[in-house]
């Protein structure tokens, strides 16, 4: 393997933000020279904000592995797999595997927008043992549709492949061919929830990269997959907040936003409009209590979720206002980011990894748990901390809870009063959920994935 090539496959943004800005990608060049090639299989329009990080690399672009024409009989086969998959493939064993283990119970109803909480999506064949295992059997199996052009650059290059994010739908295909060819597989399971809910985990893999030890547990308990094949790397963004920014930079950022460094800022991070459907309320309603009695006391910086096409729209109430300011929705200010957290007075969210960022970067935070404005019979705030992935960060007290708008309030000026209150917890939480934090945690994602293309 010392000269063989090896394919970095970045299917997603969420999972190629962690390899381009946590230093994988750099370190993997350092390490690999020419042996590398970059394979990305998400739209060339998410890749623009990493142009500047690929000068000088091998690239290849998913049009040239998956390309759109191709010949009749291709086309035919194409057809049929997607009509099998839809039934019998990647969202009916990824709704099959949380059915089966209660995952997101409480999340689940027909006609989701997240294909992962739909369950009508589950196929229609029987839900008995047997019968998932053959769907497993096929998912993965020698009957799949490859396109010929990554059949064809498999068999020439024979590379060694990893996977920064293992549980794509695109990544069905390549990882189907190159076990046809007996390459090496390496796959980064992308997020802390992604083993409990985000679908099923081929078994094939020479080496998974997990950053806690409860993946690792995971992986075995829903997943069959020996621990041995697991390798406990920690969370590479927790590098970026470990290196301290100044004060300065973080008071430059605000001015940028029109905001006065001299006053306490509160961070709102948002959901995606999936999970969040009643997210422009709880904007309104935020910015009318402010700007009632307290815009002399702190500001307030609202920050969509980088998957929120409907921002503009989700945020209206919060522009025009001065000592407010809403963030473009962005993939690749990382550094922002972490000046934010390092630097900002309190976070205000509802669920996803921006919660654990807040506690891993000390920050006293607030998680919203009703929706604002919506019907009495909806729960979609609560159920996002329902699943398995955040039990253990739940029954922490990490944070501070708001059932109701008063509560949210009376958290903002309890956590600005006291920001150390809840410290010692913070700490025991993110240790518990993020792994070692020592900035090497990218390090050790590098040395696993050597380790396993040998």
């Amino acid at each position: 393997m010392g000269s063989d090539p090896v394919w970095l496959v970045l299917p997603d943004p969420l999972s190629a933000r962690i390899f381009f800005d946590c230093g994988i990608v750099d370190r993997l060049r350092e390490r690999l020279g020419e042996r590398l090639e970059i394979v990305l299989l998400m739209p060339r329009a998410d890749v623009a904000g990493w142009s500047d990080r690929l000068a000088g690399a091998s690239v290849t672009y998913r049009d040239e592995l998956f390309p759109l024409r191709v010949g009749i009989g291709a086309s035919i086969w194409r057809r049929v797999d997607r009509w099998l998959d839809r039934r019998i493939g990647f969202y009916p064993l990824a709704l099959r595997v949380s059915l089966r283990y209660g995952f997101h119970r409480e999340r689940l109803r027909p006609g989701h927008r997240n294909t992962f909480l739909d369950p009508t999506k589950a196929g229609p064949l029987p839900r008995w043992d047997w019968i998932e295992r053959l769907m497993l059997r096929w998912h993965y199996g020698g009957l799949r549709y490859v396109p010929r052009s990554l059949a064809e650059r498999l068999r020439l290059e024979r590379p060694a492949i990893v996977l920064s994010n293992m549980q794509m739908q695109v990544d069905v295909p390549l990882i189907v061919a190159a076990h046809r060819l007996s390459l090496p597989l390496v796959g980064y399971i992308a997020s802390w929830d992604h083993t409990v809910g985000k679908g099923v985990i081929w078994s094939g893999m020479a080496r998974y990269l997990v950053q806690n030890g409860v993946m690792l547990d995971d992986l075995e308990r829903y997943h069959d997959i020996s621990p041995k094949r697991v390798v406990v790397t920690g969370w590479p963004q927790t590098d970026v907040f470990q290196q301290r920014r100044p004060r300065s930079d973080y008071d430059a950022l605000l001015r940028t936003f029109g905001l006065d460094p001299a006053r306490p800022v509160v961070l709102v991070m948002g959901n995606t409009p999936t999970n969040a459907p009643f997210e422009r309320q709880f904007v309104e309603r935020l910015v009318a209590w402010w700007e009632s009695g307290s815009a002399t006391r702190f500001q307030l910086l609202f920050r969509p979720h980088p998957r929120d096409s409907e921002w503009r729209e989700r945020f209206a109430g919060a522009f025009g206002h001065e000592g407010l300011y809403v963030q473009a929705p962005s993939y690749t200010d990382i550094e922002d980011l972490a000046l934010l957290l390092q630097h900002g007075d309190c976070v205000v969210s509802n669920a996803g990894t921006i919660l654990l960022d807040s506690l891993v970067n000390d920050r006293p935070a607030v998680c919203v748990l009703y929706d604002e404005g919506g019907p009495p019979e909806e729960s979609w705030a609560i159920n996002n901390v329902g699943g398995e992935h955040y039990k253990n960060l739940v029954e922490s007290d990490a944070f501070y809870r708001a059932h109701h708008f008063s509560e949210v309030t009376a958290a903002i000026q309890r956590a600005l009063a006291q920001p150390g209150e809840l410290a010692a917890e913070r700490a025991r939480v993110a240790r518990e959920l993020v792994g070692e934090v020592d900035g090497h945690a990218a390090d050790r994602v590098v040395e696993a994935i050597m380790a396993g293309i040998a």
